[in-house]
């Protein structure tokens, strides 16, 4: 349920479990990096295998996810794609196109790291976020 007065665009990025932890102070920051952006349908978001440095959070609409192109996934509003090139800035590991029309929040791996760099209360959550993950990966591989 929406808070009276809540910025709908800090509600999204506050279901991205990389932002979940995120005091409002330090997720107002994160919103200030992150664009808003309406796309046509069939549009190609990412390219499997090359360096992009965007992630996404789909406001609004149908994006499908392929490898190799084979269809992997459908993703819908609230939705996220592109987290592991946030944090390292490596390859895309699928492709992604809209299926419709779509709002996006998009944020640059670029700003992403700048921000990292001059705050260290943000630095600090999503590093401990992504050990929690982690750790959770590694208790089922043992379980």
């Amino acid at each position: 349920m929406d808070t009276p007065g809540a910025d709908p665009k800090l509600e999204l990025l506050r279901r991205v479990p990389l932002f979940a932890g995120l005091a409002p102070k330090e997720l107002e920051a994160v919103g200030a990096i992150t664009e808003e952006r309406d796309v046509l349908d069939g549009t190609t978001l990412t390219h499997e295998g090359r360096h992009e440095g965007y992630f996404y959070v789909i406001a609004t609409g149908r994006v499908r996810i392929e490898r190799e192109g084979k269809r992997l996934n459908t993703l819908g509003d609230g939705d996220f794609l592109g987290e592991i090139s946030l944090l390292d800035g490596g390859p895309r590991t699928a492709t992604a196109i809209t299926e419709t029309e779509c709002r996006l929040l998009v944020m640059t791996y670029r700003r992403f790291q700048e921000l990292l760099d001059t705050s260290p209360e943000v630095r600090t959550a999503i590093l401990a976020e992504v050990g929690e993950r982690l750790r959770r990966l590694d208790d089922a591989s043992t379980s």
